[in-house]
């Protein structure tokens, strides 16, 4: 799904991201036009995206961009029709790039549009509590409630039957039908992603959203950041705990039951009917299969396949964890 809410500046062409990027080899290509950039997978014809790892090599060889920014090392997995531009450092490339097509995602500053409800459209449609805020472009359906001293901040879509607490913000984000945001919860802030160059940290701009789909569930004090190139994303009767931490790109499907204080790392995928115990940690960029169950207190460092039972640090099969804790 595109992102309906950061402004695209593009197109641009290939020249002027070798010039941005300092490229050595020059394309010599200067009338393809670049409109988006985006995930390998999600990519089109027309946009450009990126290959930093050999972890995506499949979503790599399918890739349909015309154009990927990548290393020296991975360029011979992408299709012959990609043109590969050749960099040191792929996702500090493609954050400049990332920040040149979407130059209002860089920030988070707080959202001065916002106006207290009782002065917005909304005054007779929601029940509201005391000094809660709206801002521009937002749409709430009908059967909704917001809590006292809440913030939703621009861009924001909540569907029917929607129930969000109190001392809660809320921005760029999708809410489905009957989902319920408990109270203190952050969602759809920019997530942490930034690179130390000289001495300084360079931002990598978050153009995705939160997706939280029908009936699911958001605990007390938790906190969602939006994507960065794809969106954060949380299937339909999914329950979240207390104080609990998703960065941005992960994926959780369907059905799933997550315990209080559990945090996942930028850009895992987990499967549809997963089971977490508090205080687990899930390491960034994997792939958490369908039916399993992690311990709490669990270290996730690995992929899990389908139906496991895994427990520990780091995790490994519960049986064998049993054996060597008796």
């Amino acid at each position: 799904m595109p992102n309906p809410f950061f402004k695209n500046h593009g197109p641009l062409n290939l020249e002027s991201i070798n010039k941005v990027l300092d490229i050595k080899d020059k394309i010599n290509i200067k009338n393809t036009k670049i409109f988006d950039i985006t995930d390998l997978k999600s990519a089109s014809t027309k946009d450009i995206t990126f290959l930093h790892s050999n972890k995506y090599k499949l979503e790599a060889s399918t890739t349909k961009a015309a154009a990927c920014i990548t290393s020296e090392n991975l360029q011979h997995i992408l299709p012959k029709k990609c043109e590969k531009i050749i960099v040191e450092n792929v996702l500090v490339s493609t954050a400049k790039i990332t920040e040149i097509l979407y130059p209002d995602s860089v920030n988070d500053d707080f959202d001065n549009s916002v106006k207290e409800i009782s002065k917005t459209k909304f005054k007779n449609k929601v029940n509201f509590g005391k000094n809660v805020l709206i801002g521009s472009n937002v749409k709430i359906g009908k059967n909704c409630s917001i809590g006292h001293n809440t913030i939703i901040e621009k861009n924001v879509v909540i569907g029917d039957n929607c129930s969000i607490g109190s001392n809660t913000i809320i921005r760029n984000t999708i809410l489905k039908n009957y989902v319920k945001v408990l109270d203190g919860c952050v969602i759809g802030k920019k997530g942490f992603g930034f690179f130390p160059i000289n001495g300084n940290n360079y931002r990598f701009p978050q153009i995705g959203t939160v997706l939280i789909n029908d009936y699911s569930e958001i605990g007390c004090g938790s906190t969602i950041d939006r994507g960065s190139i794809s969106n954060t994303i949380i299937g339909k009767n999914t329950y979240l705990d207390n104080q609990i931490h998703i960065a941005h790109n992960v994926k959780i499907g369907d059905n799933c039951i997550i315990a209080g204080q559990v945090g996942f790392a930028g850009s895992s995928t987990l499967g549809n009917n997963v089971m977490i115990g508090g205080q687990a940690g899930i390491s960034g960029h994997l792939k958490i299969g369908n039916y399993i169950k992690i311990g709490g207190g669990s270290g996730v460092l690995k992929d899990i396949p389908d139906n496991s039972r895994v427990m520990g640090y780091p995790a490994k099969n519960l049986k064998e964890f049993i054996k060597e804790n008796k």
